[in-house]
Parts: C-alpha cells; structure tokens; sequence
C-alpha cells in the first residue's frame, strides 16, 4: 500500500487545584496520508470530566491542497446519542446532513462569500494540524476564519454548522518533551475573547505542534475555568 498511518494517544489531565495531575479525558488518533496527498483523520475522544462525559467519533479528510472535502461527526453526551452529523465542502459551500433527538433531522447548506482556513472538528490533535498546515512566521498573529461542527467549547452540542472567527499567534520555535519523546516544536496559542462565534470567551490555548511534515500535537493547556492539559503519550509512524 502507499499510504503512510501516524498513530497515537493523547491524554487529558486537570489542572485544577483539587484535581491536579488527575486524568479527565483520552484521545486517540490516525492519520492517514496517502500517495497523491489526501489525507483522513480518525479521532476517537473520550471527556469524562467535568460532567457531562462526552464521546466523540471524527472522520475527516482533506484533498491534496489540504482543504477539507468531507466529515462525520458522531457524539455521545452524559452516555446518550447526541447526533450524528455528515458534511461536505466544495470551493463555494458547505453542506450538513445531521439528525439528533433534540433537532431532528436537519439539512444545511452555507455559501461560502470567502475561503476558510479548515474545519474546527474538535479533537486537539485537529486544532494542531488546522495550525500546522498554514504558514507563518515567529510573532505573527492572524484571525483564522472556520467553521465548526458545535461552537460549544467542548463540542457537547448535536452536528450542526457554526461559523467561527479566532485569533491565534506563532510564538515561535521550542524543544518539547513529552511522554511520547522529544520533539522540535512550534508553539501556538489560541485567543478568544468572546466575539468568535463560540458560545462565550474561551480562555487562551497553547498548543505545541511537531515541527515536521506531520504537525502532530505534542503537548497543550487552557487556563482559566477550564485548567485543562494535554499530552502526547504515545507515537507510533
């Protein structure tokens, strides 16, 4: 076969003070990138703290160009059936399919009027690779328009399309070590203040990314109210 798999697990862990160092979540991931460029993420991600728990399936691919061309997206919300939601993209528009018990059944359709930077599926490996696949320079800073399958901030909402505006800024270059291994890393950090499109201010995200043609999320945290870590446990190319 010609295709190349990039396997791996991602823990979560709290940084709250009366939970610090506790697992409250996992992440498990698989690229495949094949011969003429496309390339599928499969993510399956479990958050059991806070309550609700959340469950979520991804399937997401992305053409030679790296602009997305399909999704599906799966949740299970306090062990119940969310929704399940399918999306297509075309060089002028986006199409859902989705069904869950509290909307039905639901078909949408949006006109693209400009070019989006990706598609905001959830999984922190993906938020990751959305970065790594752009260009940038050290201290830059761009608003990177998307779209996303719940503008809730931990996807805990049935499959439906939100638009979403965020900020994010290269700080630059870092060596990282993980449970994973030591890597070359670029460091990211996600800002908004509350007029993105996401329900509410999300407090600011830092995420460090493999420098390499992989871009695979090594390590990243979100203070504020969430006091959330993530790291990069496992590797397998």
């Amino acid at each position: 076969m010609r295709h190349r798999n990039v396997r791996g697990t991602i823990l979560y862990t709290s940084r709250k003070p009366e939970r610090l160092g506790e697992r409250r979540g996992i992440e498990h991931f698989n690229f495949t990138h094949h011969g003429d460029g496309r390339s599928t993420l499969r993510a399956y991600v479990e958050i059991e703290e806070p309550e609700p728990t959340v469950l979520r399936d991804v399937i997401y691919s992305l053409d030679a160009e790296h602009r997305p061309t399909d999704c599906h997206v799966r949740l299970t919300v306090g062990d119940r059936f969310m929704g399940s939601g399918w999306f297509r993209f075309s060089a002028g528009a986006i199409e859902c399919e989705s069904y869950g018990p509290s909307i039905g059944r639901v078909s949408q359709r949006v006109t693209l009027e400009r070019p989006i930077d990706g598609f905001g599926t959830h999984p922190v490996v993906a938020d990751g690779y959305l970065l790594a696949l752009l260009d940038w320079h050290s201290g830059q800073r761009r608003r990177l328009h998307v779209y996303v399958p719940s503008p809730d901030h931990r996807g805990a909402t049935p499959p439906l399309l939100a638009e979403v505006n965020i900020d994010a800024v290269y700080l630059g270059p870092e060596l990282v070590t993980v449970q994973a291994g030591r890597f070359p890393a670029r460091h990211f950090q996600f800002l908004d203040e509350g007029a993105s499109g996401m329900l509410g201010q999300h407090p600011p995200y830092d995420v460090w990314i493999s420098d390499d043609r992989d871009g695979i999320l090594l390590q990243g945290g979100v203070g504020g109210y969430m006091q959330t870590w993530y790291e990069l446990v496992n590797l397998e190319r």
